[in-house]
């Protein structure tokens, strides 16, 4: 008897509940919801902001090099430094700095070098971190919620004295929803910071790259 109680309790909740919008569905789990949803946002907004910034990064001009080549070739360094000044990438920026060391010894143009690709992937990087705690603390948001309907459920069954789906269906709505949605921000946010990571690694390769090239040209600038 019990069991038929139960069934037909669920046939009535699963009838009242089958047409609920996904707004109203997701409210169900609970205020923990609200910081899960901020960091969904903060993760989209992070992600497109560092796309747009590396793909604007990655577009190298072959022709750039091929003027620096020709203007340091020239000791046009004037030339060479306007043209890194006018053209807003950091590949040029890196070479800015370099040619301001241009007469000194060849370390010291290296280190020039190198000091501004880290500068320059720092800035690549910038905030990358933030959606990486993302991809960890949004599961974490999610089991708290799970705990929070757990909770629930145990208030309402000491309160009504009674286990039914009546009783117990509003913590299990906050416990699955909450640990769902906890779970899909994460991955999202995980999926993302590493996507990220992988362009950033190659701007970073054709960074290393130019830099090689720029030092074999002052080494022998007939070549």
């Amino acid at each position: 008897m019990v069991f038929l109680q139960i069934t037909d309790s669920t046939a009535v909740v699963s009838g009242a509940h089958a047409e609920l919008p996904l707004y109203e569905l997701l409210l169900k789990g609970g205020w923990i919801m609200l910081p899960i949803a901020i960091a969904l946002f903060l993760a989209i907004y992070i992600f497109f902001e560092r796309l747009l910034t590396v793909n604007k990064a990655s577009k190298i001009d072959r022709n750039f090099m091929n003027q620096i080549q020709d203007l340091v070739q020239e000791g046009n360094i004037a030339g060479a430094r306007s043209l890194c000044k006018n053209s807003d990438f950091p590949v040029a920026r890196m070479l800015d700095k370099a040619l301001k060391k241009i007469g000194r010894p060849i370390d010291d143009i290296e280190d020039a070098l190198e000091s501004a690709g880290k500068i320059e992937v720092y800035k690549l990087e910038k905030n990358l971190s933030i959606l990486g705690t993302i991809a960890g603390v949004a599961p974490m948001l999610g089991f708290i919620g799970t705990i929070l309907g757990v909770i629930t459920i145990f208030v309402h069954i000491a309160a009504k004295n009674t286990i039914d789906i009546g009783t117990i269906s509003e913590g299990l709505y906050q416990k699955l929803i909450s640990s769902a949605s906890g779970l899909v921000v994460g991955i999202v946010a995980h999926l993302g910071y590493h996507y990220l990571l992988i362009k950033i690694d190659r701007q970073i390769f054709k960074m290393e790259s130019t830099a090689i090239e720029f030092l074999d040209l002052l080494q022998d600038p007939a070549a």
